[in-house]
């Protein structure tokens, strides 16, 4: 899927700046920032679990993107909203989650990030998930199987959501 760049730009340069840092397990919510960062100029996009997350002063915009699993956030994606509550309060704030339910997630969000942070939250989006059972364990798989009635390979991102998503932060 390719979104198509529509932000304003100056002199062909984002007119702001974008971070999107996420915590994944198998890989479907990096695949997300992925898609995400090719729908807003400039965009960089940056692993929890890969080390020291760029200075956010940089930033206007940081979108922060977890995969959810039994109704819980990654604990990296909980952790840096935690330390970095107070510089977040003045960036546009996107939050995006990565899970095989259906709905937009309202109740995942209320349940896993603080109040203060989602009254400042430009824009939420429950983006649909990804799983390979190679890449499970047992457990995992049986679960899988339960929730997507499938036994192999399920990629349920759904682009049209992410880009309302983008659409909605810019």
């Amino acid at each position: 899927m390719e979104l198509e760049g529509v932000e304003k730009t100056y002199g062909g340069k984002s007119l702001m700046k974008t971070i999107i840092v996420y915590a994944t397990k198998h890989g479907a919510a990096r695949e997300i920032a992925e898609r995400i960062a090719r729908g807003i100029n400039g965009a960089v996009t940056h692993d929890l679990k890969q080390g020291a997350v760029p200075d956010l002063a940089a930033f206007d915009r940081v979108i922060v993107g977890a995969s959810i699993y039994a109704g819980a956030v990654r604990k990296e994606a909980k952790t840096f909203i935690a330390q970095n509550a107070a510089a977040l309060s003045g960036k546009t704030l996107g939050l995006f989650l990565s899970g095989m339910g259906t709905g937009d997630g309202k109740t995942y969000f209320e349940k896993n990030f603080p109040e203060d942070v989602l009254k400042n939250v430009k824009a939420t989006g429950f983006l649909g998930g990804a799983f390979d059972p190679a890449k499970g364990n047992v457990i995992e798989r049986i679960i899988m199987k339960l929730v997507t009635k499938q036994s192999g390979p399920v990629n349920r991102i759904d682009d049209a959501k992410i880009e309302q998503f983008v659409k909605a932060l810019l």
